[in-house]
């Protein structure tokens, strides 16, 4: 096996009615900077996606009417390949010569997963080109193997802002049934030799066969597993991030649903106690009105009378003096009336009784006039408030349904959106807690046949002396970069991680265990060119200078030293045969010179280039 690597030309995405955004790369250092949130990570995301890591891509709303993704690579054998796919995951197409636009063509197609009995897949693809195909690693203790993937090598190359602070081995991806593979992957590297010559030591008793059908079980529930999380977008640690997000904004979206529930609640009482005032003060209105009309008809009687007993009286007051003769009643003369007796016909008592029945009506007449003017009063008044009324209930009824009400649907519709988003995360987690289950009980049973095994060795080819000129090289790149305090760096072959002066790697702060991982991942790549063995000739790493961003202490602080001046003029040095992609938030130091070999993605949209994707 010898050293073929393939370096990345172009990444560029694609959309109907869409202009492609392209990032171009060329040998050894690039640097992408800028501002945050304007995808620069989403390129590393990618270019993994691209090499075959399991989609969607995550979903941002700076991509929003794109659906598919070129990835432009050249190859040392002089060929040069575009991969094309859906940013939903599923199968490649490849089509020959450096592309940024999607050809006419019909490209050749690659399947998304590895497969050693058919080679039309991306992985046996790239594994041919850089000369590792058919090359097999060892599985588990009992050396069983399994046929090489490219994404066993991918990890040690890609190593996205999550990754490359973690507190455990660079061979580790947090997942133990994976250690084994992911060492011996390593060890080829570093040695040019695969585990195909290795012979598995199987057991053959009943209760280790037993435990062997239910590991092969717990491989099909395993992958079953891992075929439904393909379908999820982001990590578990995304996904826990995701879901602690949901839970406070759903909180806040409770208080706020609240106040307005309260709001409404408020405005719908005071809208109902004026509806009430309202209806009350219209029946009082329609009953003075009512009450009007009789007592106008009443007092019209009352004149009536009144001047019919005022006719009365006048006319008694005409009989008074007239000369008396034949009596107008009883028609007897005057010699012959008895002034003693009772004739109806005594006009002075029949005006004392009209005058008596006037005074009557006059009282009944001023009663009434008070009473009709304090109606009239009421219903001035009345007549007055009426509008206000209206208007108050008016522009309350405005703002129920033109503010309140849409306000409280939208609200209540952004609650129950945020509740079913966090609904579907708990089940994407609960599927990531299924499989985290699952292998764990692989991983008992595997460790429960490894004791079974009796006194048989496994097969350990990670020797000290394999890893001895590997650790030198790392200790040579943290000297040249001015890590603090080198006096030796060993690979520890027990933990799978490297010591820096007698301090194990992982008990440094995220800052250093980020420039440690760093060079890790670089010397690797460096060995392996230097030393003629088999590597894919590329790096790419999401924030290496943390330390200058984000320190975890003092210890860990970086910020007065020129170790990111000496990390970039180091990588200037690169042999053209390998590329490097830095993707960094903070400016590279004005001291060194990167020329062209800089995209700064600048956040803004009147300076140079906003993101990734378009404004």
């Amino acid at each position: 096996m010898t050293y073929s690597g393939f370096q990345i030309r172009h990444l560029s995405f694609h959309g109907s009615g869409k202009e492609p955004p392209v990032v171009s790369f060329q040998s050894g250092l690039n640097v992408v900077y800028g501002a945050s949130d304007t995808g620069k990570s989403y390129i590393v995301e990618a270019i993994d996606f691209m090499l075959g890591g399991k989609g969607p891509l995550p979903d941002i709303p700076q991509a929003n009417g794109y659906d598919r993704v070129l990835l432009a690579i050249a190859f040392d054998d002089g060929s040069e390949t575009t991969l094309l796919r859906s940013m939903a995951g599923g199968r490649f197409q490849a089509f020959e010569g450096l592309h940024t636009s999607i050809p006419d063509a019909e490209g050749s197609p690659l399947g998304e997963i590895h497969n050693e009995r058919d080679e039309t897949n991306l992985s046996s693809f790239l594994l041919s080109k850089i000369g590792l195909a058919g090359k097999r690693i060892k599985k588990n203790a009992t050396d069983e193997t399994q046929a090489l993937s490219f994404r066993n090598i991918a990890r040690l190359a890609i190593v996205n802002e999550e990754e490359i602070i973690q507190k455990r081995s660079p061979l580790s991806d947090g997942n133990y049934t994976a250690n084994t593979a992911n060492t011996s992957v390593f060890t080829m590297l570093l040695t040019g030799v695969d585990e195909t010559a290795l012979l598995s030591r199987k057991s053959t008793s009943a209760e280790d066969q037993k435990r062997l059908a239910q590991i092969d079980l717990l491989d099909q529930l395993i992958a079953d597993a891992q075929k439904r999380i393909t379908t999820i977008s982001g990590s578990r640690d995304e996904l826990s991030g995701q879901e602690e997000r949901l839970t406070r904004a759903m909180d806040n979206r409770a208080e706020q649903l609240a106040f307005t529930e309260e709001k409404f609640k408020a405005i719908s009482s005071r809208r109902r106690a004026i509806i009430q005032k309202l209806e009350i003060t219209n029946d009082r209105y329609t009953e003075i009105a009512t009450l009007l009309d009789r007592f106008n008809l009443l007092r019209d009687h009352y004149v009536s009378d009144y001047e019919r007993l005022l006719g009365i009286r006048e006319a008694g007051s005409f009989f008074s003096v007239l000369q008396q003769e034949v009596c107008p009643t009883c028609g007897a003369s005057p010699d012959h009336h008895d002034p003693t007796a009772v004739c109806h016909g005594d006009v002075a008592v029949t005006v004392a009784a009209a005058e008596a029945e006037m005074q009557k009506i006059e009282s009944r007449q001023s009663e009434l006039t008070t009473t009709i003017a304090a109606l009239n009063a009421e219903a001035q008044s009345i007549r007055k408030s009426l509008p206000n009324m209206r208007n108050s209930l008016s522009e309350l009824s405005i703002e129920i349904e033109t503010v309140v009400s849409p306000d409280l649907r939208r609200q209540r519709a952004t609650y129950q959106e945020l509740a079913d988003k966090g609904a579907n995360v708990r089940e994407a987690l609960g599927l990531f807690s299924n499989l985290n289950d699952l292998t764990s009980r692989k991983a008992n049973l595997e460790r429960q046949n490894e004791r079974g095994a009796g006194d048989a060795t496994s097969n350990n080819r990670l020797t000290n002396t394999v890893v001895a000129p590997f650790a030198e090289r790392v200790e040579s790149v943290l000297r040249q970069w001015g890590f603090p305090a080198v006096e030796q760096v060993h690979f520890d072959t027990t933990a799978k991680d490297l010591v820096v002066s007698g301090k194990a790697r992982t008990s440094y702060g995220k800052g250093l265990r980020a420039i440690t991982q760093s060079a890790f991942t670089i010397s690797l790549m460096q060995y392996c060119a230097d030393n003629d063995l088999p590597h894919p000739g590329i790096v790419v790493l999401d924030s290496p200078l943390l330390s200058y961003r984000e320190p975890d202490s003092a210890e860990d602080d970086l910020s007065d030293t020129n170790l990111n001046g000496n990390f970039y003029r180091y990588l200037l040095g690169l042999e053209s045969d390998r590329q490097a992609i830095i993707v960094e938030n903070m400016d590279p130091p004005s001291d060194v010179e990167l020329g062209n070999r800089v995209v700064h993605f600048s956040g803004m949209a009147d300076e140079g280039r906003f993101g990734l994707f378009p404004l």
